[in-house]
Order: structure tokens, then C-alpha cells, then sequence
């Protein structure tokens, strides 16, 4: 690459990853990878002829992930988080302890059967009510959200499918989702469970150890929660009764699922036979992916038809067309993935990552637990002090401009993959979040969510 080029990529790279951390008054992180992209390809530094190449790469992972947030964008309209949240403290039996432990396996849940970026977009918000309503002060929620947000983007490590990073690397190293996750299941689900002890024994002292009694009621049933009449309608809902008359309740009823008038439960919430159907839609598309995958099958085809099937779903049983999957699922991770594509090509030629390579090269000399190491610490910085996603990407063309044997090269990136499953959010890199493109939620309270 001319010298000017390869400057006008190194810069393009410098201004787009310091936006991305930055993000100067919100500013969305597929703006910046959008404008580097479009400056490199109109000063003919990524020539026009290997975009289609390019977007072959990241168009897949992309539209698997779109797939899987518009899944979980059509049950969360249905309900089925929030009536997994009421169980959640309903099968906690009135102990803190048994909570932590539960918003762990919900996270987790959550992650491996949609992604790490719906996860938290959509628990966050829920778990901040539910805690906020259970009467935790802020102190109090803070074990519940770290580790709820940790669990969530560490979840993505397990089966590869979770994670965009992953299934854009996956694809250049040429690693398929059986042999990933034949390798890295177990020792991920080691490693979130590493993270969910030590959270547990730093916070144990904020943990509750019981968690008031009136919000555990039973689950309303297959007929959803009771209706309120109109007289109630302009009374809040703490206000209503919900003990025997006579009786003083210890502590006002709270119920962690109970909307006031400005946001009422959805009557679909109640259909269980719904919830379930749903359910099974979304572990058949998951089962789907490692066998579609095996087969040859684009996994992209596979998450557009079980987002497809759950919209069909939801419009023959509750007659709701997909106008909530137009207005918020974020299209704008196409944009953003493919942009920095774009950018970090550009920088690996201008030879910067093939300087690197050439250095881990000579570190590793094709030894396999000297590759682990070493690309795992190569990994861990770049994913410190940069996204995700082009950390990835640039290690990734590490790897391959090693020229390594096939099982060491895919070794190496499976370790580093399941050290920066659990990223930091650039917006606020003190508190754990997804790290990546449509993150725009951190795991922790409003000011005013409680008292």
C-alpha cells in the first residue's frame, strides 16, 4: 500500500475506534464506522471490488444477529420475560441468596438462547424494576445487576452462535459451531461460574438474605393476572388491596410484574400456552443452527425462519403484526459491522497487523499452549482498550497471517474467545456490559429506581 493510503488508513482507524469508545453525546457507534468506511472507499484506499468480499464475511453474522434480537424483541411483547422475572422471585422463596442465584440462570438462559446484545437490553431494564419494586436500595441491587450483566456477556462464550464477534471470526478461521462448542462448552461454563462465585463473594455482604414476603405470591396461572376494575384504574397500583380485610399487613404488597395505570400488563402475558409454544420455537431455531451448520446450511437462513415462525406465531394467536421489529431492532449493527470491516481491512493492508503477526509468529513458533498464551494476552488488550469487535477482527487477521497449522491456529482463537466474552461497555467502562454494537444499556440503577 502507497505510503499516503496507508496513513489515511492508520488515521481513519485512530479517529474511528476513539469515537467508538467516546461516543461524544451519545453519538451511535455505526456512525463512525460508517463515515471511516465511506472515506476509505471514496479515496480508493478499499477498492470497490472487495466490499462484496467483505460483506460476504459480516453480512451472515449480522443477520444472524438481527434474527435472533427480533426472537427475543417478539417475546418480550408476548411477556414471557416478565413472567419469567415473576417466577424468578416466585421460586426464590422469599431468600436473597436463592435471587442472586436465579438472575444468574436467568442471564445466562437468556444469552445462550438469544444473544449477549438482547440479553441485556432486555433484562437490564427488567431487573432494575423488579429490584427497584422489591424495595432494594441501590446497594442492595448492585450485586444482582454486575452479576446479571457479567453472566450475560460471558454466556456468549459457550456455543459461539451468541456472539456477532464470534461468528465473523469463526468464519475467517474457518471453525464451525459443533467443533467450537465441543471445545469450549465446558470450560466456559466453568469460567461463568468462576465469575458468578467471586461476584457472590465480593457483594455477599449487600446480598439480602431475605427479600419481603408479600412479593412471592403464587403465579396468577393460565388465565394471566387479574383484571383491575375501572374504579381502580385511577388509584396506583400499591394502593390496591391484597390481604385478608381485617388483617395489617406487615409491609405494603408489592408485586414485582405489577404495572400502574401508564403501563399496564399486556393481557398476552397470561397465556402460558403461548409462552411455551414460543419457547419451543426459539430451542428448535438454536438446535437448528448446529445442525443446519453441519449440513452447509447458511445459519442466517435458519435465525430468519424461527424470527419469522414467532411472528407468525404471535399474529395468529394475538393478531400483532411485526411493527415493533421495524421500530426497534437495531439495524444499525449491519452498518456498524460492516463499516469497521471495512476500516480494519484497510489497516491490515497497511501492514500494521501483519507487523504483529510476524512478532507472535516468532513468539509462538507453532507450539500450541505458546499460541494460547500468547494470543490470549494479545487479545485481552486489544479488547481492553478497544471494541469488541475490531479487536476481534484485527486478531483474528493476526492468527491467519501466522500461516499456522489448521488445529494450533484454531486453538488460539478459541481461547481468546473465551477471554473476551465478558467485555466492558465503552460508554461506561467502569460497569460491565456487552461491549458492542447495539449496546446501549449498563448494569446499573437509574438514581431514582429506588429509595
Amino acid at each position: 500500500m502507497p505510503p499516503f493510503e496507508a496513513l489515511v488508513a492508520w488515521a481513519v482507524f485512530a479517529a474511528a475506534v476513539i469515537l467508538i469508545i467516546w461516543r461524544p453525546r451519545g453519538l451511535s457507534e455505526a456512525v463512525p464506522a460508517a463515515a471511516g468506511a465511506v472515506i476509505l472507499i471514496g479515496l480508493g484506499v478499499v477498492p470497490p471490488g472487495d466490499l462484496l468480499d467483505l460483506f460476504d464475511i459480516v453480512g451472515g453474522a449480522a443477520l444472524t444477529i438481527l434474527s435472533t434480537i427480533a426472537m427475543s424483541i417478539v417475546m418480550d411483547g408476548i411477556g414471557v420475560f416478565r413472567w419469567a422475572a415473576h417466577n424468578l422471585v416466585r421460586l426464590s422463596r422469599g431468600s436473597g441468596v436463592l435471587l442472586y442465584w436465579n438472575v444468574v440462570l436467568l442471564c445466562f438462559l437468556m444469552t445462550m438462547f438469544f444473544n449477549k446484545d438482547g440479553s441485556i437490553l432486555i433484562t437490564t431494564p427488567i431487573l432494575i424494576r423488579m429490584l427497584s419494586l422489591l424495595r432494594f436500595k441501590p446497594r442492595r441491587q448492585l450485586p444482582f445487576l454486575f452479576a446479571g450483566a457479567m453472566v450475560a456477556t460471558a454466556s456468549s462464550a459457550p456455543i459461539g452462535v451468541s456472539n456477532l464477534a464470534n461468528l465473523i471470526a469463526m468464519r475467517i478461521v474457518g471453525l464451525d459451531l459443533e467443533t467450537y462448542a465441543l471445545y469450549m462448552f465446558v470450560p466456559s461454563l466453568a469460567g461463568i461460574g468462576c465469575i458468578a462465585g467471586l461476584l457472590f463473594v465480593i457483594f455477599r455482604g449487600d446480598i439480602p438474605r431475605e427479600i419481603p414476603a408479600s412479593v412471592h405470591a403464587p403465579h396468577p396461572g393460565p388465565h394471566g393476572p387479574a383484571r383491575r376494575s375501572p374504579e381502580d384504574t385511577e388509584k396506583p397500583a400499591e394502593s390496591l388491596p391484597a390481604h385478608p380485610p381485617g388483617k395489617k399487613a406487615k409491609n405494603p404488597p408489592v408485586h414485582p410484574l405489577k404495572f400502574g395505570p401508564a403501563d399496564a400488563v399486556p393481557p398476552e402475558a397470561g397465556h402460558l400456552g403461548l409462552i411455551r409454544l414460543t419457547i419451543g420455537i426459539v430451542v428448535l431455531t438454536r438446535a437448528g443452527f448446529f445442525l443446519g451448520s453441519g449440513m452447509g446450511i447458511p445459519i442466517e437462513w435458519i435465525g430468519i425462519a424461527g424470527a419469522a415462525a414467532l411472528v407468525l406465531v404471535r399474529w395468529i394467536w394475538l393478531r400483532r403484526g411485526p411493527k415493533d421489529l421495524i421500530t426497534q431492532a437495531p439495524w444499525h449493527i449491519i452498518v456498524f459491522a460492516f463499516g469497521i470491516y471495512v476500516i480494519v481491512h484497510a489497516f491490515h493492508q497497511s501492514g500494521a497487523v501483519d507487523a504483529a503477526a510476524d512478532f507472535l509468529s516468532r513468539q509462538i513458533g507453532g507450539d500450541r499452549f505458546a499460541a494460547i498464551m500468547w494470543m490470549g494476552g494479545w487479545l485481552t488488550l486489544l479488547s481492553v482498550f478497544m471494541n469488541n469487535l475490531p479487536a476481534v477482527m484485527i486478531g483474528t487477521m493476526s492468527l491467519t497471517g501466522m500461516h499456522l497449522e489448521t488445529e494450533v491456529m484454531q486453538s488460539a482463537y478459541m481461547a481468546w474467545a473465551a477471554i473476551s466474552a465478558p467485555c466492558w461497555c465503552p460508554s461506561a467502562p467502569w460497569l460491565p456490559s456487552c461491549g458492542c454494537s447495539s449496546c446501549g444499556a449498563t448494569a446499573f440503577p437509574s438514581p431514582g429506581a429506588s429509595t
